[in-house]
C-alpha cells in the first residue's frame, strides 16, 4: 500500500500527496490533493518547465497523465480500499498552462457500480479551463 504523506510547509502545506519514490507520478509531479469543503475531491501542482512542450505550454501528456490522476482521487471513496485500472480516458484540450501557474482538477463521479466507476472532471487553471475529460476506472482486488 502506498502511503499518504501531509505536506508540512509550502504552497501546499495541508494538502497530501503520495510517497511514490520513482514511479511515473513522483517524476511527472508531484501532484497535491485535499478535499473541498464540500468534500469534493480537487487536485493541483505547480506548473513547471519539465510540465511544457516545445511551444512553452502544457504538454497535452501532462494534462493527461494530470486528468488520471485526478480521477483516481475524485472516486477515492467508491474505491473502497481496492486497486483499479483506466479502461477510458477520453479528453478535450481548451487552453494551454505556462510555467508558474497552478493548474488544478476537480470532478464528479457520475456513477460508481460493483466494478465500474465513471468520473467526469475539468482541469483549471485561474479562471481558465485547460481541459475537461471524462472516464471509466475498473476497481479489482489484486491477487495474492
Amino acid at each position: 500500500m502506498v502511503a499518504k504523506v501531509t505536506v508540512a510547509d509550502g504552497e501546499f502545506s495541508g494538502w497530501q500527496t503520495y510517497d511514490l519514490h520513482g514511479t511515473f507520478d513522483q517524476v511527472v509531479g508531484p501532484f497535491f490533493f485535499k478535499p473541498d469543503p464540500d468534500g469534493k475531491m480537487r487536485c493541483a501542482f505547480r506548473a513547471e518547465p519539465k510540465h511544457m512542450n516545445a511551444g512553452d505550454r502544457m504538454h497535452g501528456g501532462c494534462l493527461m497523465t494530470f486528468a488520471d490522476i485526478g480521477m483516481f482521487q475524485i472516486a477515492y471513496n467508491e474505491m473502497e480500499g481496492k486497486n483499479g485500472v483506466t479502461i477510458q480516458l477520453d479528453s478535450t484540450f481548451i487552453d494551454g498552462a505556462y510555467v508558474g501557474e497552478r493548474v488544478e482538477c476537480t470532478g464528479e463521479v457520475v456513477r460508481a457500480g460493483g466494478s465500474l466507476i465513471f468520473v467526469r472532471g475539468q482541469i483549471t487553471t485561474g479562471t481558465r479551463t485547460l481541459m475537461t475529460f471524462s472516464g471509466v476506472i475498473k476497481k479489482f482486488t489484486p491477487r495474492t
